[in-house]
């Protein structure tokens, strides 16, 4: 049975090539761009080096204090002293990494201009993180407290800087009119993950903004790192405590804000959320009916197409009938079909999304940036054809079903 459905779903594709390509694109090309999407989302938020251990983590990225009776605010990462002064004597996580963003500095190399990220950390910063090191180590916690110029680079600004060089430990790198001391290097993270992503990793307190200026606000981040999931969140309720605790300047606010939260909704909270509100479900609802939209649109046009398949074969239709088809019987063939047509415009899809990945991987568009089809998007990508089959097939299906012999057959 379901050879003979494929057979003359083939047939009725091959009848009107036009409306056969308006659906496979349709579908195709919508599945192609919700892949790409699935890929380059499954890259940002999934755990990838060398922030592997984020099913354990939380992630303090902004303190808010506001003063609505005094007119006041004040909104930004927190300092290195509050991180090192509360933060790091929390009783919950197991280590806190504390690190800056990263900062451009500038240098020369044969009078080009080379611009390298440089990213502030402590000593945990490299327990925390699973950074791979192709040669020598972290800087220790002695050589930060002695403010040694040391620091570790990537393996991107190790080819840039000193070329093709079996081995740069020990070697010395200028930026900014100062010389660091290369003590290890490390594979080259994308800039796509913006906690950890850096070309050149130097001790905190070579900062050029005091560290322990005692402000809340500051141009650092941490990681709380738990010792299993489970653990999230006590640490969440302690550094809650912290926040209610702090000491306030009551003559300009009334009110600190700060939590500590999961990856992804550490960056909806800086960008869409609030004191209260994460942003995470307002980042969901507006995905979704992204989604929805790339959807809607091609099952729309198939259940106008389909409609239209339908209504040039209502002669087939009245003569099946007379035979003693049912209306089921029918319906389901005409689902099959266009579930089959579905699948074909599935598969160009993922046909597409390979192609136009490895066009994106092989290009270095972005720098160590490279998107694949994982089983979860190939999964999802499955469902969605499914979907499409199903939304678009079934109400034409039914206005068939309802088709009576006699009026079919005026038109045969």
């Amino acid at each position: 049975m379901l050879k003979n459905y494929f057979k003359i779903a083939i047939a009725v594709l091959k009848r009107r090539k036009f409306f056969t390509f308006i659906s496979l694109f349709g579908i195709s090309f919508s599945l192609t761009i919700i892949m790409v999407l699935t890929a380059f989302s499954d890259h940002l938020v999934d755990s990838s080096y060398p922030d592997a251990k984020r099913g354990r983590s939380l992630y303090v990225s902004i303190i808010r204090l506001t003063g609505e009776k005094h007119g006041f605010s004040q909104n930004g990462p927190p300092s290195f002293y509050f991180l090192d002064h509360y933060v790091k004597k929390m009783k919950t996580p197991e280590k806190v990494a504390i690190f800056s963003f990263h900062k451009p500095s500038n240098t020369y190399i044969n009078n080009k201009k080379l611009v390298i990220n440089q990213k502030f950390t402590d000593d945990a910063f490299w327990e925390v993180l699973d950074f791979q090191f192709l040669e020598g180590k972290p800087y220790t916690l002695q050589q930060i407290n002695n403010a040694e110029k040391v620091a570790v680079i990537s393996e991107n600004l190790r080819k840039k800087y000193f070329g093709d060089v079996p081995s740069v430990v020990g070697q010395y790198l200028e930026t900014d009119n100062v010389r660091y001391r290369v003590s290890g290097v490390v594979k080259s993270v994308p800039i796509t993950q913006f906690i950890t992503y850096g070309d050149m990793y130097v001790p905190h307190t070579l900062a050029k903004k005091d560290p322990l200026d005692k402000g809340l606000n500051g141009e650092y981040f941490s990681i709380l790192l738990g010792k299993n999931a489970s653990s999230l969140p006590a640490m969440a309720a302690e550094y809650g405590g912290i926040i209610r605790r702090l000491p306030i300047d009551t003559s300009r606010y009334d009110k600190i804000s700060s939590h500590a939260d999961k990856y992804v909704a550490s960056y909806t909270r800086l960008f869409m959320g609030d004191q209260e509100n994460s942003g995470l479900n307002t980042l969901l609802l507006y995905t979704g009916l992204v989604l929805l939209f790339f959807l809607l649109l091609p099952t729309l046009n198939l259940v106008n197409i389909n409609i239209s398949r339908i209504m040039e074969r209502s002669s087939e239709i009245a003569v099946r009938k007379a035979f003693g088809a049912s209306s089921g019987t029918l319906a389901i063939q005409f689902i099959v079909e266009n579930l089959i047509l579905t699948v074909i415009g599935g598969l160009i899809g993922i046909i597409l999304s390979v192609i136009i990945l490895a066009i994106w991987n092989n290009s270095s568009a972005v720098e160590d940036v490279y998107l694949y089809l994982n089983f979860k998007v190939l999964a999802v990508s499955l469902l969605v054809c499914l979907v499409f089959g199903l939304m678009s097939g079934v109400y034409p299906a039914w206005r068939m079903s309802r088709l009576h012999v006699v009026t079919a057959l005026k038109t045969y």
